[in-house]
């Protein structure tokens, strides 16, 4: 028998088997309930289940997950992760009795459309949407704490955005049914708030594994990048090289730009190209990053080359405060140009070097310390870079293996 840790109850839920709805039955808790058929139903949410927690950051602990599964491999995968409550169909409880002696879940039932504690109170209502009128039938009620259940059978993303519209400033918490981790974070991103849940409805643990990547990397841009203050000791032409601009899918504000270095161990903040200029229009997408082998930081405390951005992949875009965000990359371009050479080292002169090579242009620049009185430049152009000048490095472990910090002997130079 398999033996699965026993862990704490958070608030990711997960859905076992699933519950087949009949299309027909969509107002069919309203005629039981006619006193609320002018609103939409209200589902109130147990105390146990809506103040579960979690030690993840704090979109995670905003966002909810089900999970609906069968498969003894995705109750692994999310019970590892600490992912323990359960949603069973009524004709399962044999299954939630047998999962329980396996590992500590909390169990609730599907039956009839709505999802049961084992008290047999109302934890949700099930609605199936397949077209735009049923749709517009979704309304908050007002003055009740709900949980709804959505299964948006043939469309996704302008529903969701509806629904988030609808029901934004509500307490009502709406989750979408989705089929795979990809369709669970177009719900969770819809309107830029997103769902306040997702239904993962799955028989393979990637999916799990994949969604619980997402939550790591959302989480991650809320917590401080540390970055140290270096002094610019060598600036020197150094001849020609293929330099990589980064246009990202996203606007960047003064301050802002990409770690990259020669060196994994000290990465520059290299600012984008938001800054007004007499020699060419302000490109606010943009970062000149430098050479095809310089690294660049990646979400999920990784790095990878220059050379392998490409449309689609994402980035860490940082601020002079060391604040993060991820961002898409919509187009790499990779041109030949003359290169400028920049080295630095901390206080100390025992301290490692640090270097970048970057295009030798008057759009590119290095951004400065943050000062904290608005008087100081954000950033100062390579070809005004000198020697004494301070600028901003991320420091980290120097060896890599695929863009993975580990720990082994290394010298770069």
């Amino acid at each position: 028998m398999l033996v699965l840790p026993l862990l704490k109850i958070t608030i990711f839920e997960l859905v076992q088997a699933p519950y087949k709805w009949n299309p027909c039955r969509s107002n069919s808790w309203a005629k039981h309930h006619s006193s609320n058929s002018k609103n939409f139903p209200s589902v109130a949410m147990r105390a146990s289940h809506s103040s579960m927690t979690s030690s993840s950051g704090s979109y995670e602990k905003s966002k909810s997950v089900w999970i609906w599964t069968e498969n003894k491999e995705v109750l692994t995968a999310s019970v590892e992760r600490g992912w323990n409550t359960f949603v069973f169909s009524s004709r399962h409880r044999q299954l939630a009795h047998e999962w329980s002696s396996i590992a500590l879940i909390s169990p609730l039932y599907a039956e009839e459309g709505e999802i049961f504690d084992s008290e047999s109170k109302r934890v949700a209502t099930i609605f199936e949407v397949s077209n735009p009128q049923e749709l517009q039938q979704l309304q908050p009620a007002i003055g009740h704490a709900e949980n709804v259940v959505i299964d948006l059978l043939d469309w996704q993303v302008i529903p969701a955005e509806n629904i988030v519209a609808a029901f934004q400033g509500h307490q009502t918490k709406v989750f979408a049914i989705s089929k795979n981790h990809s369709e669970a974070q177009v719900f969770l991103e819809a309107l830029e708030h997103g769902l306040g849940g997702v239904i993962l409805k799955v028989e393979d643990a990637e999916d799990v594994l994949q969604l619980k990547d997402y939550f790591d990397r959302r989480n991650e841009v809320n917590n401080l990048l540390s970055l140290t203050k270096a002094t610019v000791i060598r600036v020197q032409v150094a001849g020609m090289g293929d330099r990589v601009c980064v246009d990202l899918c996203s606007l960047m504000r003064p301050g802002e730009g990409l770690l990259v270095g020669s060196f994994a161990r000290g990465l520059f903040l290299v600012h984008s190209e938001c800054l007004e200029s007499n020699y060419i229009a302000s490109r606010p997408f943009r970062v000149n990053a430098g050479p095809v082998h310089t690294y660049v930081a990646i979400p999920g405390g990784k790095t990878c080359y220059l050379s392998e951005l490409k449309s689609g992949k994402e980035v860490i875009v940082v601020d002079q405060k060391g604040q993060q965000r991820t961002a898409i990359v919509g187009r790499v371009k990779i041109e030949t140009r003359p290169l400028i050479l920049v080295e630095a080292k901390r206080d100390s002169d025992d301290q490692p070097l640090y270097s970048i090579l970057l295009q030798n242009a008057e759009t590119v620049a290095l951004v400065c310390p943050h000062q904290g009185n608005g008087l100081q430049k954000t950033a100062i152009p390579v070809t005004s870079l000198k020697v004494g000048d301070e600028v901003m490095l991320r420091l980290q472990g120097g060896a890599r293996h695929t863009g993975i910090e580990i720990e082994e002997f290394i010298v770069e130079n």
